[in-house]
């Protein structure tokens, strides 16, 4: 039988002597998931993440859980604990498919909401409740309300990043994937030219020059990451990177949109990387989003102009941890607003 300590380290080019103390450094743990994030996390402080990473999976078989992570989470979440990463409208898809008795939210709070709305039998967590949306907070219900005495008989679509109480005011939701598909959708069934499109100001303005048919009314709601792109800041990325391809999301102002190459949501962005294969690339979008696709492209250039969200950096692997060993903080939602927010998030997944 072949000793276990030789075996261990029989792949080793150099001699390897029994009794011997060996001086190469140890395989860090769970070396399968520290691959995909050793651009991001030093070997020091890996050890640390690792723990964190095996409690959370051992939690989630506990609690029969599992996490699922937006695209702009940090790369430690993203690419070790999260079963089901993706764009909100992907996220919204795979929460209505998902075989869990708990959903833990890697995103910001609309998005729990929409979890919840989408499998009102299944507990969702949000490991920090104040994990926000400076774009979901441009509107209220009541905001809702006037617009339709203002504009009757006009249909609202609004983003899926909203409140609850903003959706169940709505007729139907949207994603920035989708959103041009949906407008289309929805004045075909209203039969109609007009839409109410809220809250993203930006998105609307975008969308209205993929849709001269028909006219969309904005709101003056912006997202804080992507306001903050200006025209120039591309100018400066094309001088200061040669043939860098520019992608942008459809949240930034027009004029940034139109220096761009091409403008999608960031399931969008992430399949041009991959479909296209451009040697180096900017994505015009919050910053953690090119540090995920980077892992699966390791032959492309990634050019990182960084803007962080806040909101998402709220959440943690201790905090999501903490959140599967207390099962806090739940996500309830108001039965008499849930069954209408439900019916315009069911809508558009009946479109998209």
């Amino acid at each position: 039988m072949l000793d276990f300590d030789v075996a261990a380290h029989a792949d080793r080019p150099e001699a390897f002597v029994p009794g011997l103390p060996d001086e190469r450094p140890a395989l860090p743990a769970l070396p399968h998931l520290y691959a995909r994030v050793a651009k991001h996390i030093t070997p020091a402080e890996w050890p640390l993440i690792a723990r964190e990473v095996e409690a959370i999976e051992r939690l989630k078989r506990e609690r029969n859980a599992v996490v699922l992570g937006h695209n702009y989470q940090a790369p430690e979440i993203f690419n070790t604990v999260a079963d089901i990463v993706g764009d909100s409208l992907a996220l919204a898809r795979e929460a209505v498919t998902v075989d869990a008795d708990v959903i833990v939210m890697a995103g910001v709070h609309f998005m729990a909401e929409t979890a919840k709305l989408l499998n009102p039998s299944k507990t969702v967590l949000m490991p920090d409740m104040g994990a926000g949306c400076s774009l979901a907070d441009s509107i209220t219900a009541a905001d809702i309300r006037l617009l339709k005495q203002r504009y009757p008989g006009v249909p609202v679509v609004t983003y899926v990043n909203t409140s609850a109480e903003v959706k169940a005011e709505s007729d139907y939701c949207c994603t920035s994937g989708n959103a041009v598909k949906v407008v289309r959708a929805v004045a075909k069934e209203w039969g109609v030219n007009r839409i109410l499109m809220l809250p993203d100001e930006f998105l609307a303005q975008n969308v209205q020059k993929l849709v001269p048919e028909l006219e969309l009314i904005a709101w003056k709601g912006h997202c804080e990451v992507h306001e903050r792109f200006t025209p120039q800041d591309i100018r400066d990325l094309r001088e200061n990177h040669p043939g860098v391809v520019v992608l942008a999301h459809p949240e930034c102002p027009p004029e940034v949109v139109a220096e761009a190459d091409y403008a999608g949501s960031t399931a969008g962005m992430a399949d041009y990387v991959r479909d296209e294969k451009p040697a180096r690339v900017v994505l015009i979008t919050e910053c953690s989003m090119a540090d995920n696709v980077a892992v699966n492209h390791p032959d492309i250039e990634f050019v990182r102009p960084c803007n962080l969200c806040p909101h998402m950096r709220r959440i943690t692997l201790p905090n999501i941890r903490r959140a599967l060993e207390t099962m806090t903080t739940q996500v309830e939602i108001d039965p008499a607003i849930a069954g209408r927010a439900r019916l315009a998030v069911e809508r558009m997944l009946a479109i998209s």
